[in-house]
């Protein structure tokens, strides 16, 4: 086990977990093949929500639910969560999981392509989370901060592609090239962007952290 792993699980042992019901869903998840926010991502995400209190959450990609149950649990008891997802077939299941946890009322799930639905949307977002399809976030982008007021957050995640971003597209196989060309772009947009604020942070599979400061 290498230094940084050793660090990595001595941190989290730390961690003081989650409610019974995201443990048994997360469970579920992984059982299923689902993707969802890696234990060091949720850690950091509970001190942003801590730190930030946002009442409008917007969520581009739901999955099964799971992040938004998440960003309910340990954002502020007032917040509301709009969450899109364009996977039909993921889309019953998140409904299913809100209303299983009572928290029908506080999440609002947009089914359809992201992009569309970023376009037609006319509210502000004090925190944004971006885990959808990794290839459309330099896409989603121009939308997106649309949606920003000045000092909201843009949280996005998997951003360093399991170190694939590290190598020349020419290393990559090529199914993945586009993904790693447009994320590459994404990243370079966001700490270059003068409307933005940008840290990228590896934790999890990378994670950037955007303020709009203009």
């Amino acid at each position: 086990m290498t230094t940084q792993e050793r660090l990595n699980e001595f941190i989290s042992s730390f961690d003081m977990g989650n409610t019974a019901f995201l443990n048994e869903l997360e469970q579920y998840a992984i059982e299923t093949n689902v993707p969802v926010i890696r234990p060091s991502v949720q850690s950091f995400l509970k001190f942003l929500l801590a730190a930030k209190q946002p009442e409008r959450i917007l969520e581009v990609g739901t999955a099964i639910g799971f992040s938004a149950l998440f960003m309910c649990e340990y954002g502020p008891g007032n917040c509301h969560i709009t969450t899109i997802e364009n996977y039909k077939k993921r889309i019953p299941a998140a409904k299913e999981n809100f209303k299983k946890a009572g928290r029908e009322k506080q999440i609002t799930l947009i089914e359809g392509d992201a992009a569309e639905v970023l376009r037609d949307l006319d509210e502000s977002y004090d925190f944004i989370f971006m885990d959808a399809a990794k290839g459309q976030y330099i896409h989603f982008l121009p939308y997106v901060l649309k949606r920003m007021p000045v000092g909201g957050l843009l949280v996005s995640d998997n951003v360093l592609h399991d170190g694939d971003i590290l190598e020349s597209r020419y290393a990559i196989t090529r199914r993945d090239r586009t993904i790693h060309s447009r994320m590459r772009e994404y990243l370079y947009e966001l700490k270059h962007n003068e409307q933005l604020q940008t840290d990228i942070l590896p934790i999890g599979d990378g994670i950037t952290v955007s303020v709009r400061i203009r």
